[in-house]
């Protein structure tokens, strides 16, 4: 089960509004939901959040340190609670999926995202959840700094929180351990892409 809900960002409010910042929304809307209010906690360098659901304590972070430091936010409030890195849940940015999908993932590699490098770091591990909110691609490698620093077109900032939102429905499977369900519910909740349209004389016999 999910004990620590992470979400990456840098803070400031220059940055709040950019693609790197899709982790911190979603820990916003998590928030929301659960109705609690992050506060700056010196001693785990981020802001925080502590509720109890169904009898379990649950904790929301959101990192102060810049991105290429979030593992010594996360791993100040994991080691201290002591919270395995299996227990924890990174919400992070990812290049690699359209704007509206959001993708759940165990392990692997921090793929060059410089948040999940530091946590890696920090945790001495790679084996935690990670929440991949996409924010699409430049299309150019030179340009991805640029791009994930910068603020999403409308179209892209409303099919973004339109992911987080529908992720959020995952939370109590995520919350009672049951992950398969979690990521089911999470990777089948994107809308349907429109059909291409028929071409004429399809129906008719001979043109299947």
């Amino acid at each position: 089960m999910i004990k620590l809900f992470v979400g990456l960002g840098n803070p400031g409010a220059e940055y709040e509004a950019t693609r790197h910042n899709a982790g911190f929304w979603w820990t916003d809307a998590l928030a929301r939901d659960l109705k609690v209010t992050l506060t700056r906690d010196k001693n785990c360098h981020g802001r925080v959040a502590r509720t109890v659901v169904n009898g379990q304590t649950v904790w929301l972070l959101e990192p102060m340190t810049f991105m290429n430091l979030s593992g010594k936010s996360v791993a100040a409030l994991a080691r201290f609670f002591k919270v395995a890195p299996e227990e924890i849940l990174v919400a992070h940015d990812d290049l690699d999926i359209v704007p509206g999908q959001v993708k759940l993932k165990f392990g692997g590699s921090h793929a060059g995202h410089n948040g999940l490098r530091d946590i890696h770091a920090q945790l001495g591990s790679g084996d935690y959840w990670r929440l991949r909110i996409g924010v699409g691609h430049p299309g150019v490698k030179s340009e991805v700094i640029d791009w994930v620093l910068k603020k999403p077109s409308q179209e892209h900032r409303l099919a973004i929180e339109a992911g987080i939102a529908r992720a959020l429905q995952a939370v109590p499977a995520l919350l009672a351990g049951e992950m398969e369900k979690a990521t089911m519910l999470i990777h089948t909740s994107v809308a349907p892409r429109p059909k291409p349209p028929r071409k004429p004389g399809a129906d008719t016999p001979g043109n299947d």
